[in-house]
């Protein structure tokens, strides 16, 4: 799923490539994509876009006359830049947006078609949209340790929950757990003042450093193939791979389709955090440390 540097990389691009331009034409082909009825797709034809921001890890389109599209991508929802008139691919495509200069299409990978568009009236109905989480590159340390307190939780779910942060999810919260040398699986309510700190100073860190990294590589070009991966990427998606730190295998666990990437040594003290779904199969023969795994 994009998430906050990669939602910034498509806002900067939409605003240099769409941004003061009509939009000219909607060609919906999903019926899932919608979530709206009033005011309808047509309503935005022949009216420029004024804006473009990101709000969470949704993309905000703002038209006169207070009219808003609300995009949220979800998990595998992409915008591609495209020749004016392209069609909307067969299988994959949700929408094409026509516009002088060319046309942007919103696909979206697998079956399980999961991204959304509410067209809404009003910067009340686009609030309604936050999920309210505290905005993690503008929070000082004690507004970060408030939201983190307000629940007691693992580090991991602190991190990916929109109603405690905005824009965080799977990928840069596996980096950013890293780059503060804590564990996922830590709670909230058992950090001491030190490692808030170092989790406040490597959450901003890590975004900034990511979404740097973007605008280098995207440069003046449209962000076609953002991935939850990159593969600078420290410890998301590393698994067995050695550890950039310290050389370790990168650990792993899975849990729905999601997963937490870390490593032991540096992460848990070398200790093995049990995946719930192999952890009922193997019961005590579970590696618990680095060195038990070793020995399997």
């Amino acid at each position: 799923m994009p998430e906050l540097p990669e939602i910034t990389a498509y806002v900067e691009a939409l605003q240099r490539y769409i941004g003061g331009r009509p939009l000219e034409g909607v060609r919906m082909a999903s019926p899932s994509l919608l979530r709206t009825v009033d005011p309808p797709p047509g309503a935005l034809i022949g009216r420029p876009v004024r804006a473009v921001r990101r709000l969470g890890k949704r993309i905000v389109w703002a038209f006169e006359d207070d009219l808003f599209a609300v995009f949220h991508l979800m998990i595998a929802g992409r915008f591609r830049w495209k020749a004016r008139g392209a069609p909307v691919p067969r299988r994959l495509g949700h929408a094409a947006f026509d516009f002088a200069n060319g046309t942007l299409l919103l696909t979206e990978a697998g079956t399980k078609k999961r991204a959304s568009l509410h067209i809404v009236r009003g910067e009340a109905e686009v609030r309604a949209h936050d999920r309210g989480g505290l905005e993690p590159l503008s929070a000082d340390l004690p507004a970060f340790r408030d939201a983190l307190l307000r629940e007691n939780r693992t580090l991991k779910r602190a991190l990916t929950d929109p109603r405690i942060l905005s824009g965080i999810g799977n990928a840069h919260s596996d980096e950013i757990l890293w780059e503060a040398q804590l564990s996922p699986a830590k709670l909230t309510s058992r950090l001491d003042d030190a490692e808030t700190e170092r989790l406040w100073r490597a959450t901003q860190r890590s975004l900034i450093e990511w979404t740097e990294r973007l605008r280098r590589e995207i440069g003046e070009r449209f962000p076609d193939k953002i991935t939850a991966f990159h593969p600078a990427m420290a410890v998301h998606g590393r698994f067995r791979e050695p550890c950039p730190r310290c050389g370790s295998p990168i650990q792993r666990i899975v849990y729905a389709s999601n997963e937490t990437n870390y490593c032991a040594k540096c992460q848990t003290g070398g200790r093995l955090l049990a995946d719930r779904a192999f952890s009922r199969l193997l019961r005590e023969d579970w590696p618990r440390t680095l060195e038990d795994l070793d020995n399997d």
